[in-house]
């Protein structure tokens, strides 16, 4: 009979041999094979050591052998399997409809990185491409005091956002717009976050089968991966109030960032991932820019 980390350690092999991608939750094969194999037996995602030499029914065993042969033979993120993700160790429901979340905008958020921007006059939140909704939650949970607009142009992403917010009993405090981009945003948002559809042309033809598995529209910025921020730093002034911030990510994409707008001024945020991932833009700033 096998044991729960025996399990753990040749599912790792088998995603190791089978070539799959990460990066959604996890960065490695040990920890997405824990967290497939810990979800399927319906144990605690966060203690290994507690469980890792209990044994392991074969008819379980078989659950768990049956779980891995649908991640390597489908390429589905192991979230799309689960149906659940996990962004600073708030759970929120994820399916096919909404990218997986990951945004590192939920770090600043939660370490406090972007509080020195923030303070009594910080009172509407607009989440804008908001996917699953999980920036949302997060932002209403840490400022109790704030409403927030969470907006997306997709549908079904919104449907996936409203189980989320409704999950975190936020339906008073959260709303969900339909938008394409600010189009039906009015503000005016005292902060305004935003992990936009950022990855270039060239990327996005690389990307591996994982990533493809989830909505295009989330991910494709056009050539250079800047699309959809010219058109949001076009109509952002209009919709923030005098001591708004923008906080915005752009992944791997600085270079093509500061050459679609070298004169404007920014602050880079440190993350996990380090400096170029988030930036930090103010209203004055971004009211300063020359209109294209």
């Amino acid at each position: 009979m096998s044991t729960v980390i025996e399990l753990i350690e040749a599912g790792a092999q088998r995603l190791t041999d089978a070539g799959v991608a990460f990066g959604h939750g996890t960065a490695n094969a040990f920890d997405e094979a824990a967290w497939l194999v810990l979800w399927r037996l319906k144990l605690p995602l966060d203690d290994i050591d507690a469980v890792a030499d209990r044994p392991v029914s074969p008819a379980d065993a078989g659950k768990v052998a049956a779980l891995f042969d649908e991640r390597i033979a489908t390429r589905k993120p192991a979230a799309y399997l689960t149906k659940e993700a996990w962004l600073q160790g708030v759970p929120f429901y994820v399916d096919e409809r909404a990218i997986v979340p990951r945004s590192f905008i939920a770090e600043l958020i939660a370490d406090g990185s972007i509080d020195y921007w923030l303070g009594p006059h910080t009172q509407r939140v607009l989440d804008l491409c908001t996917g699953n909704g999980s920036l949302a939650v997060i932002a209403a949970l840490t400022y109790p005091d704030v409403t927030v607009d969470a907006a997306d142009l997709s549908v079904e992403a919104l449907e996936v956002a409203a189980i989320n917010v409704t999950r975190h009993e936020l339906d008073g405090r959260v709303k969900l717009v339909e938008s394409d981009g600010l189009a039906k945003l009015a503000g005016p948002y005292d902060l305004v976050l935003c992990n936009p559809p950022y990855v270039n042309s060239a990327s996005m033809a690389a990307l591996p089968a994982e990533y493809r598995a989830e909505p295009e529209l989330a991910l494709a910025g056009g050539t250079d991966g800047m699309d959809f921020v010219r058109q949001l730093f076009a109509g952002a002034p209009s919709r923030m109030s005098e001591q708004a911030v923008l906080v915005l990510e752009i992944g791997n994409e600085r270079d093509y960032f500061e050459a679609a707008f070298p004169q404007l001024e920014v602050v880079w945020l440190e993350t996990s991932a380090g400096e170029d991932q988030v930036l930090l833009v103010t209203r004055a700033a971004l009211a300063s820019l020359t209109p294209p």
